[in-house]
């Protein structure tokens, strides 16, 4: 017989912790929070953090050296120049490669070189179409 406390986890991911009382024999469950800040229990490979270094890198990206001086410009990046030529696809699968490839050898097994080939194609998904400005809330450049 399994011995007092012990605690179990559901299908769902939430763990109990089953203990019980003194004569007369009272047995209690009680819901443990695994971790108040896992969004998904099938996470196993820190994918949630991944995801907060990869949001901070983006954000990040926004008040750079690749951003207009003037405060009229200011939200203009390099990128979206790039785009109004067309260049932008080909420019992000360039860096994708250049950063992937570059990771291990420059630098070590750096984590930013990955945060880029990451930021590269999420920007590739935009400027292939898969998603457009409207998306966000802003309005598509037009000629």
């Amino acid at each position: 017989m399994d011995e007092y406390p012990y605690s179990m986890t559901d299908v769902a991911g939430n763990q109990w912790i089953i203990s019980s009382g003194l004569e007369p024999i009272t047995i209690s469950a009680e819901k443990q929070s695994i971790m108040s800040e896992k969004k998904n229990h099938l996470w196993k490979y820190n994918e949630d953090k991944i995801l907060k270094d990869i949001e901070d890198y983006v954000t990040g990206t926004y008040g750079s050296h690749y951003c207009g001086h003037n405060e009229e410009y200011s939200d203009i990046q390099t990128i979206d120049l790039m785009a109004a030529k067309d260049l932008a696809p080909g420019f992000c699968q360039a860096n994708i490669l250049k950063y992937g490839s570059r990771y291990g050898d420059k630098d070590g097994r750096n984590k930013r070189d990955l945060l880029k080939v990451i930021h590269y194609a999420m920007l590739l998904l935009h400027f292939d179409g898969h998603y457009t400005r409207k998306d966000n809330g802003l309005t598509e450049f037009s000629r």
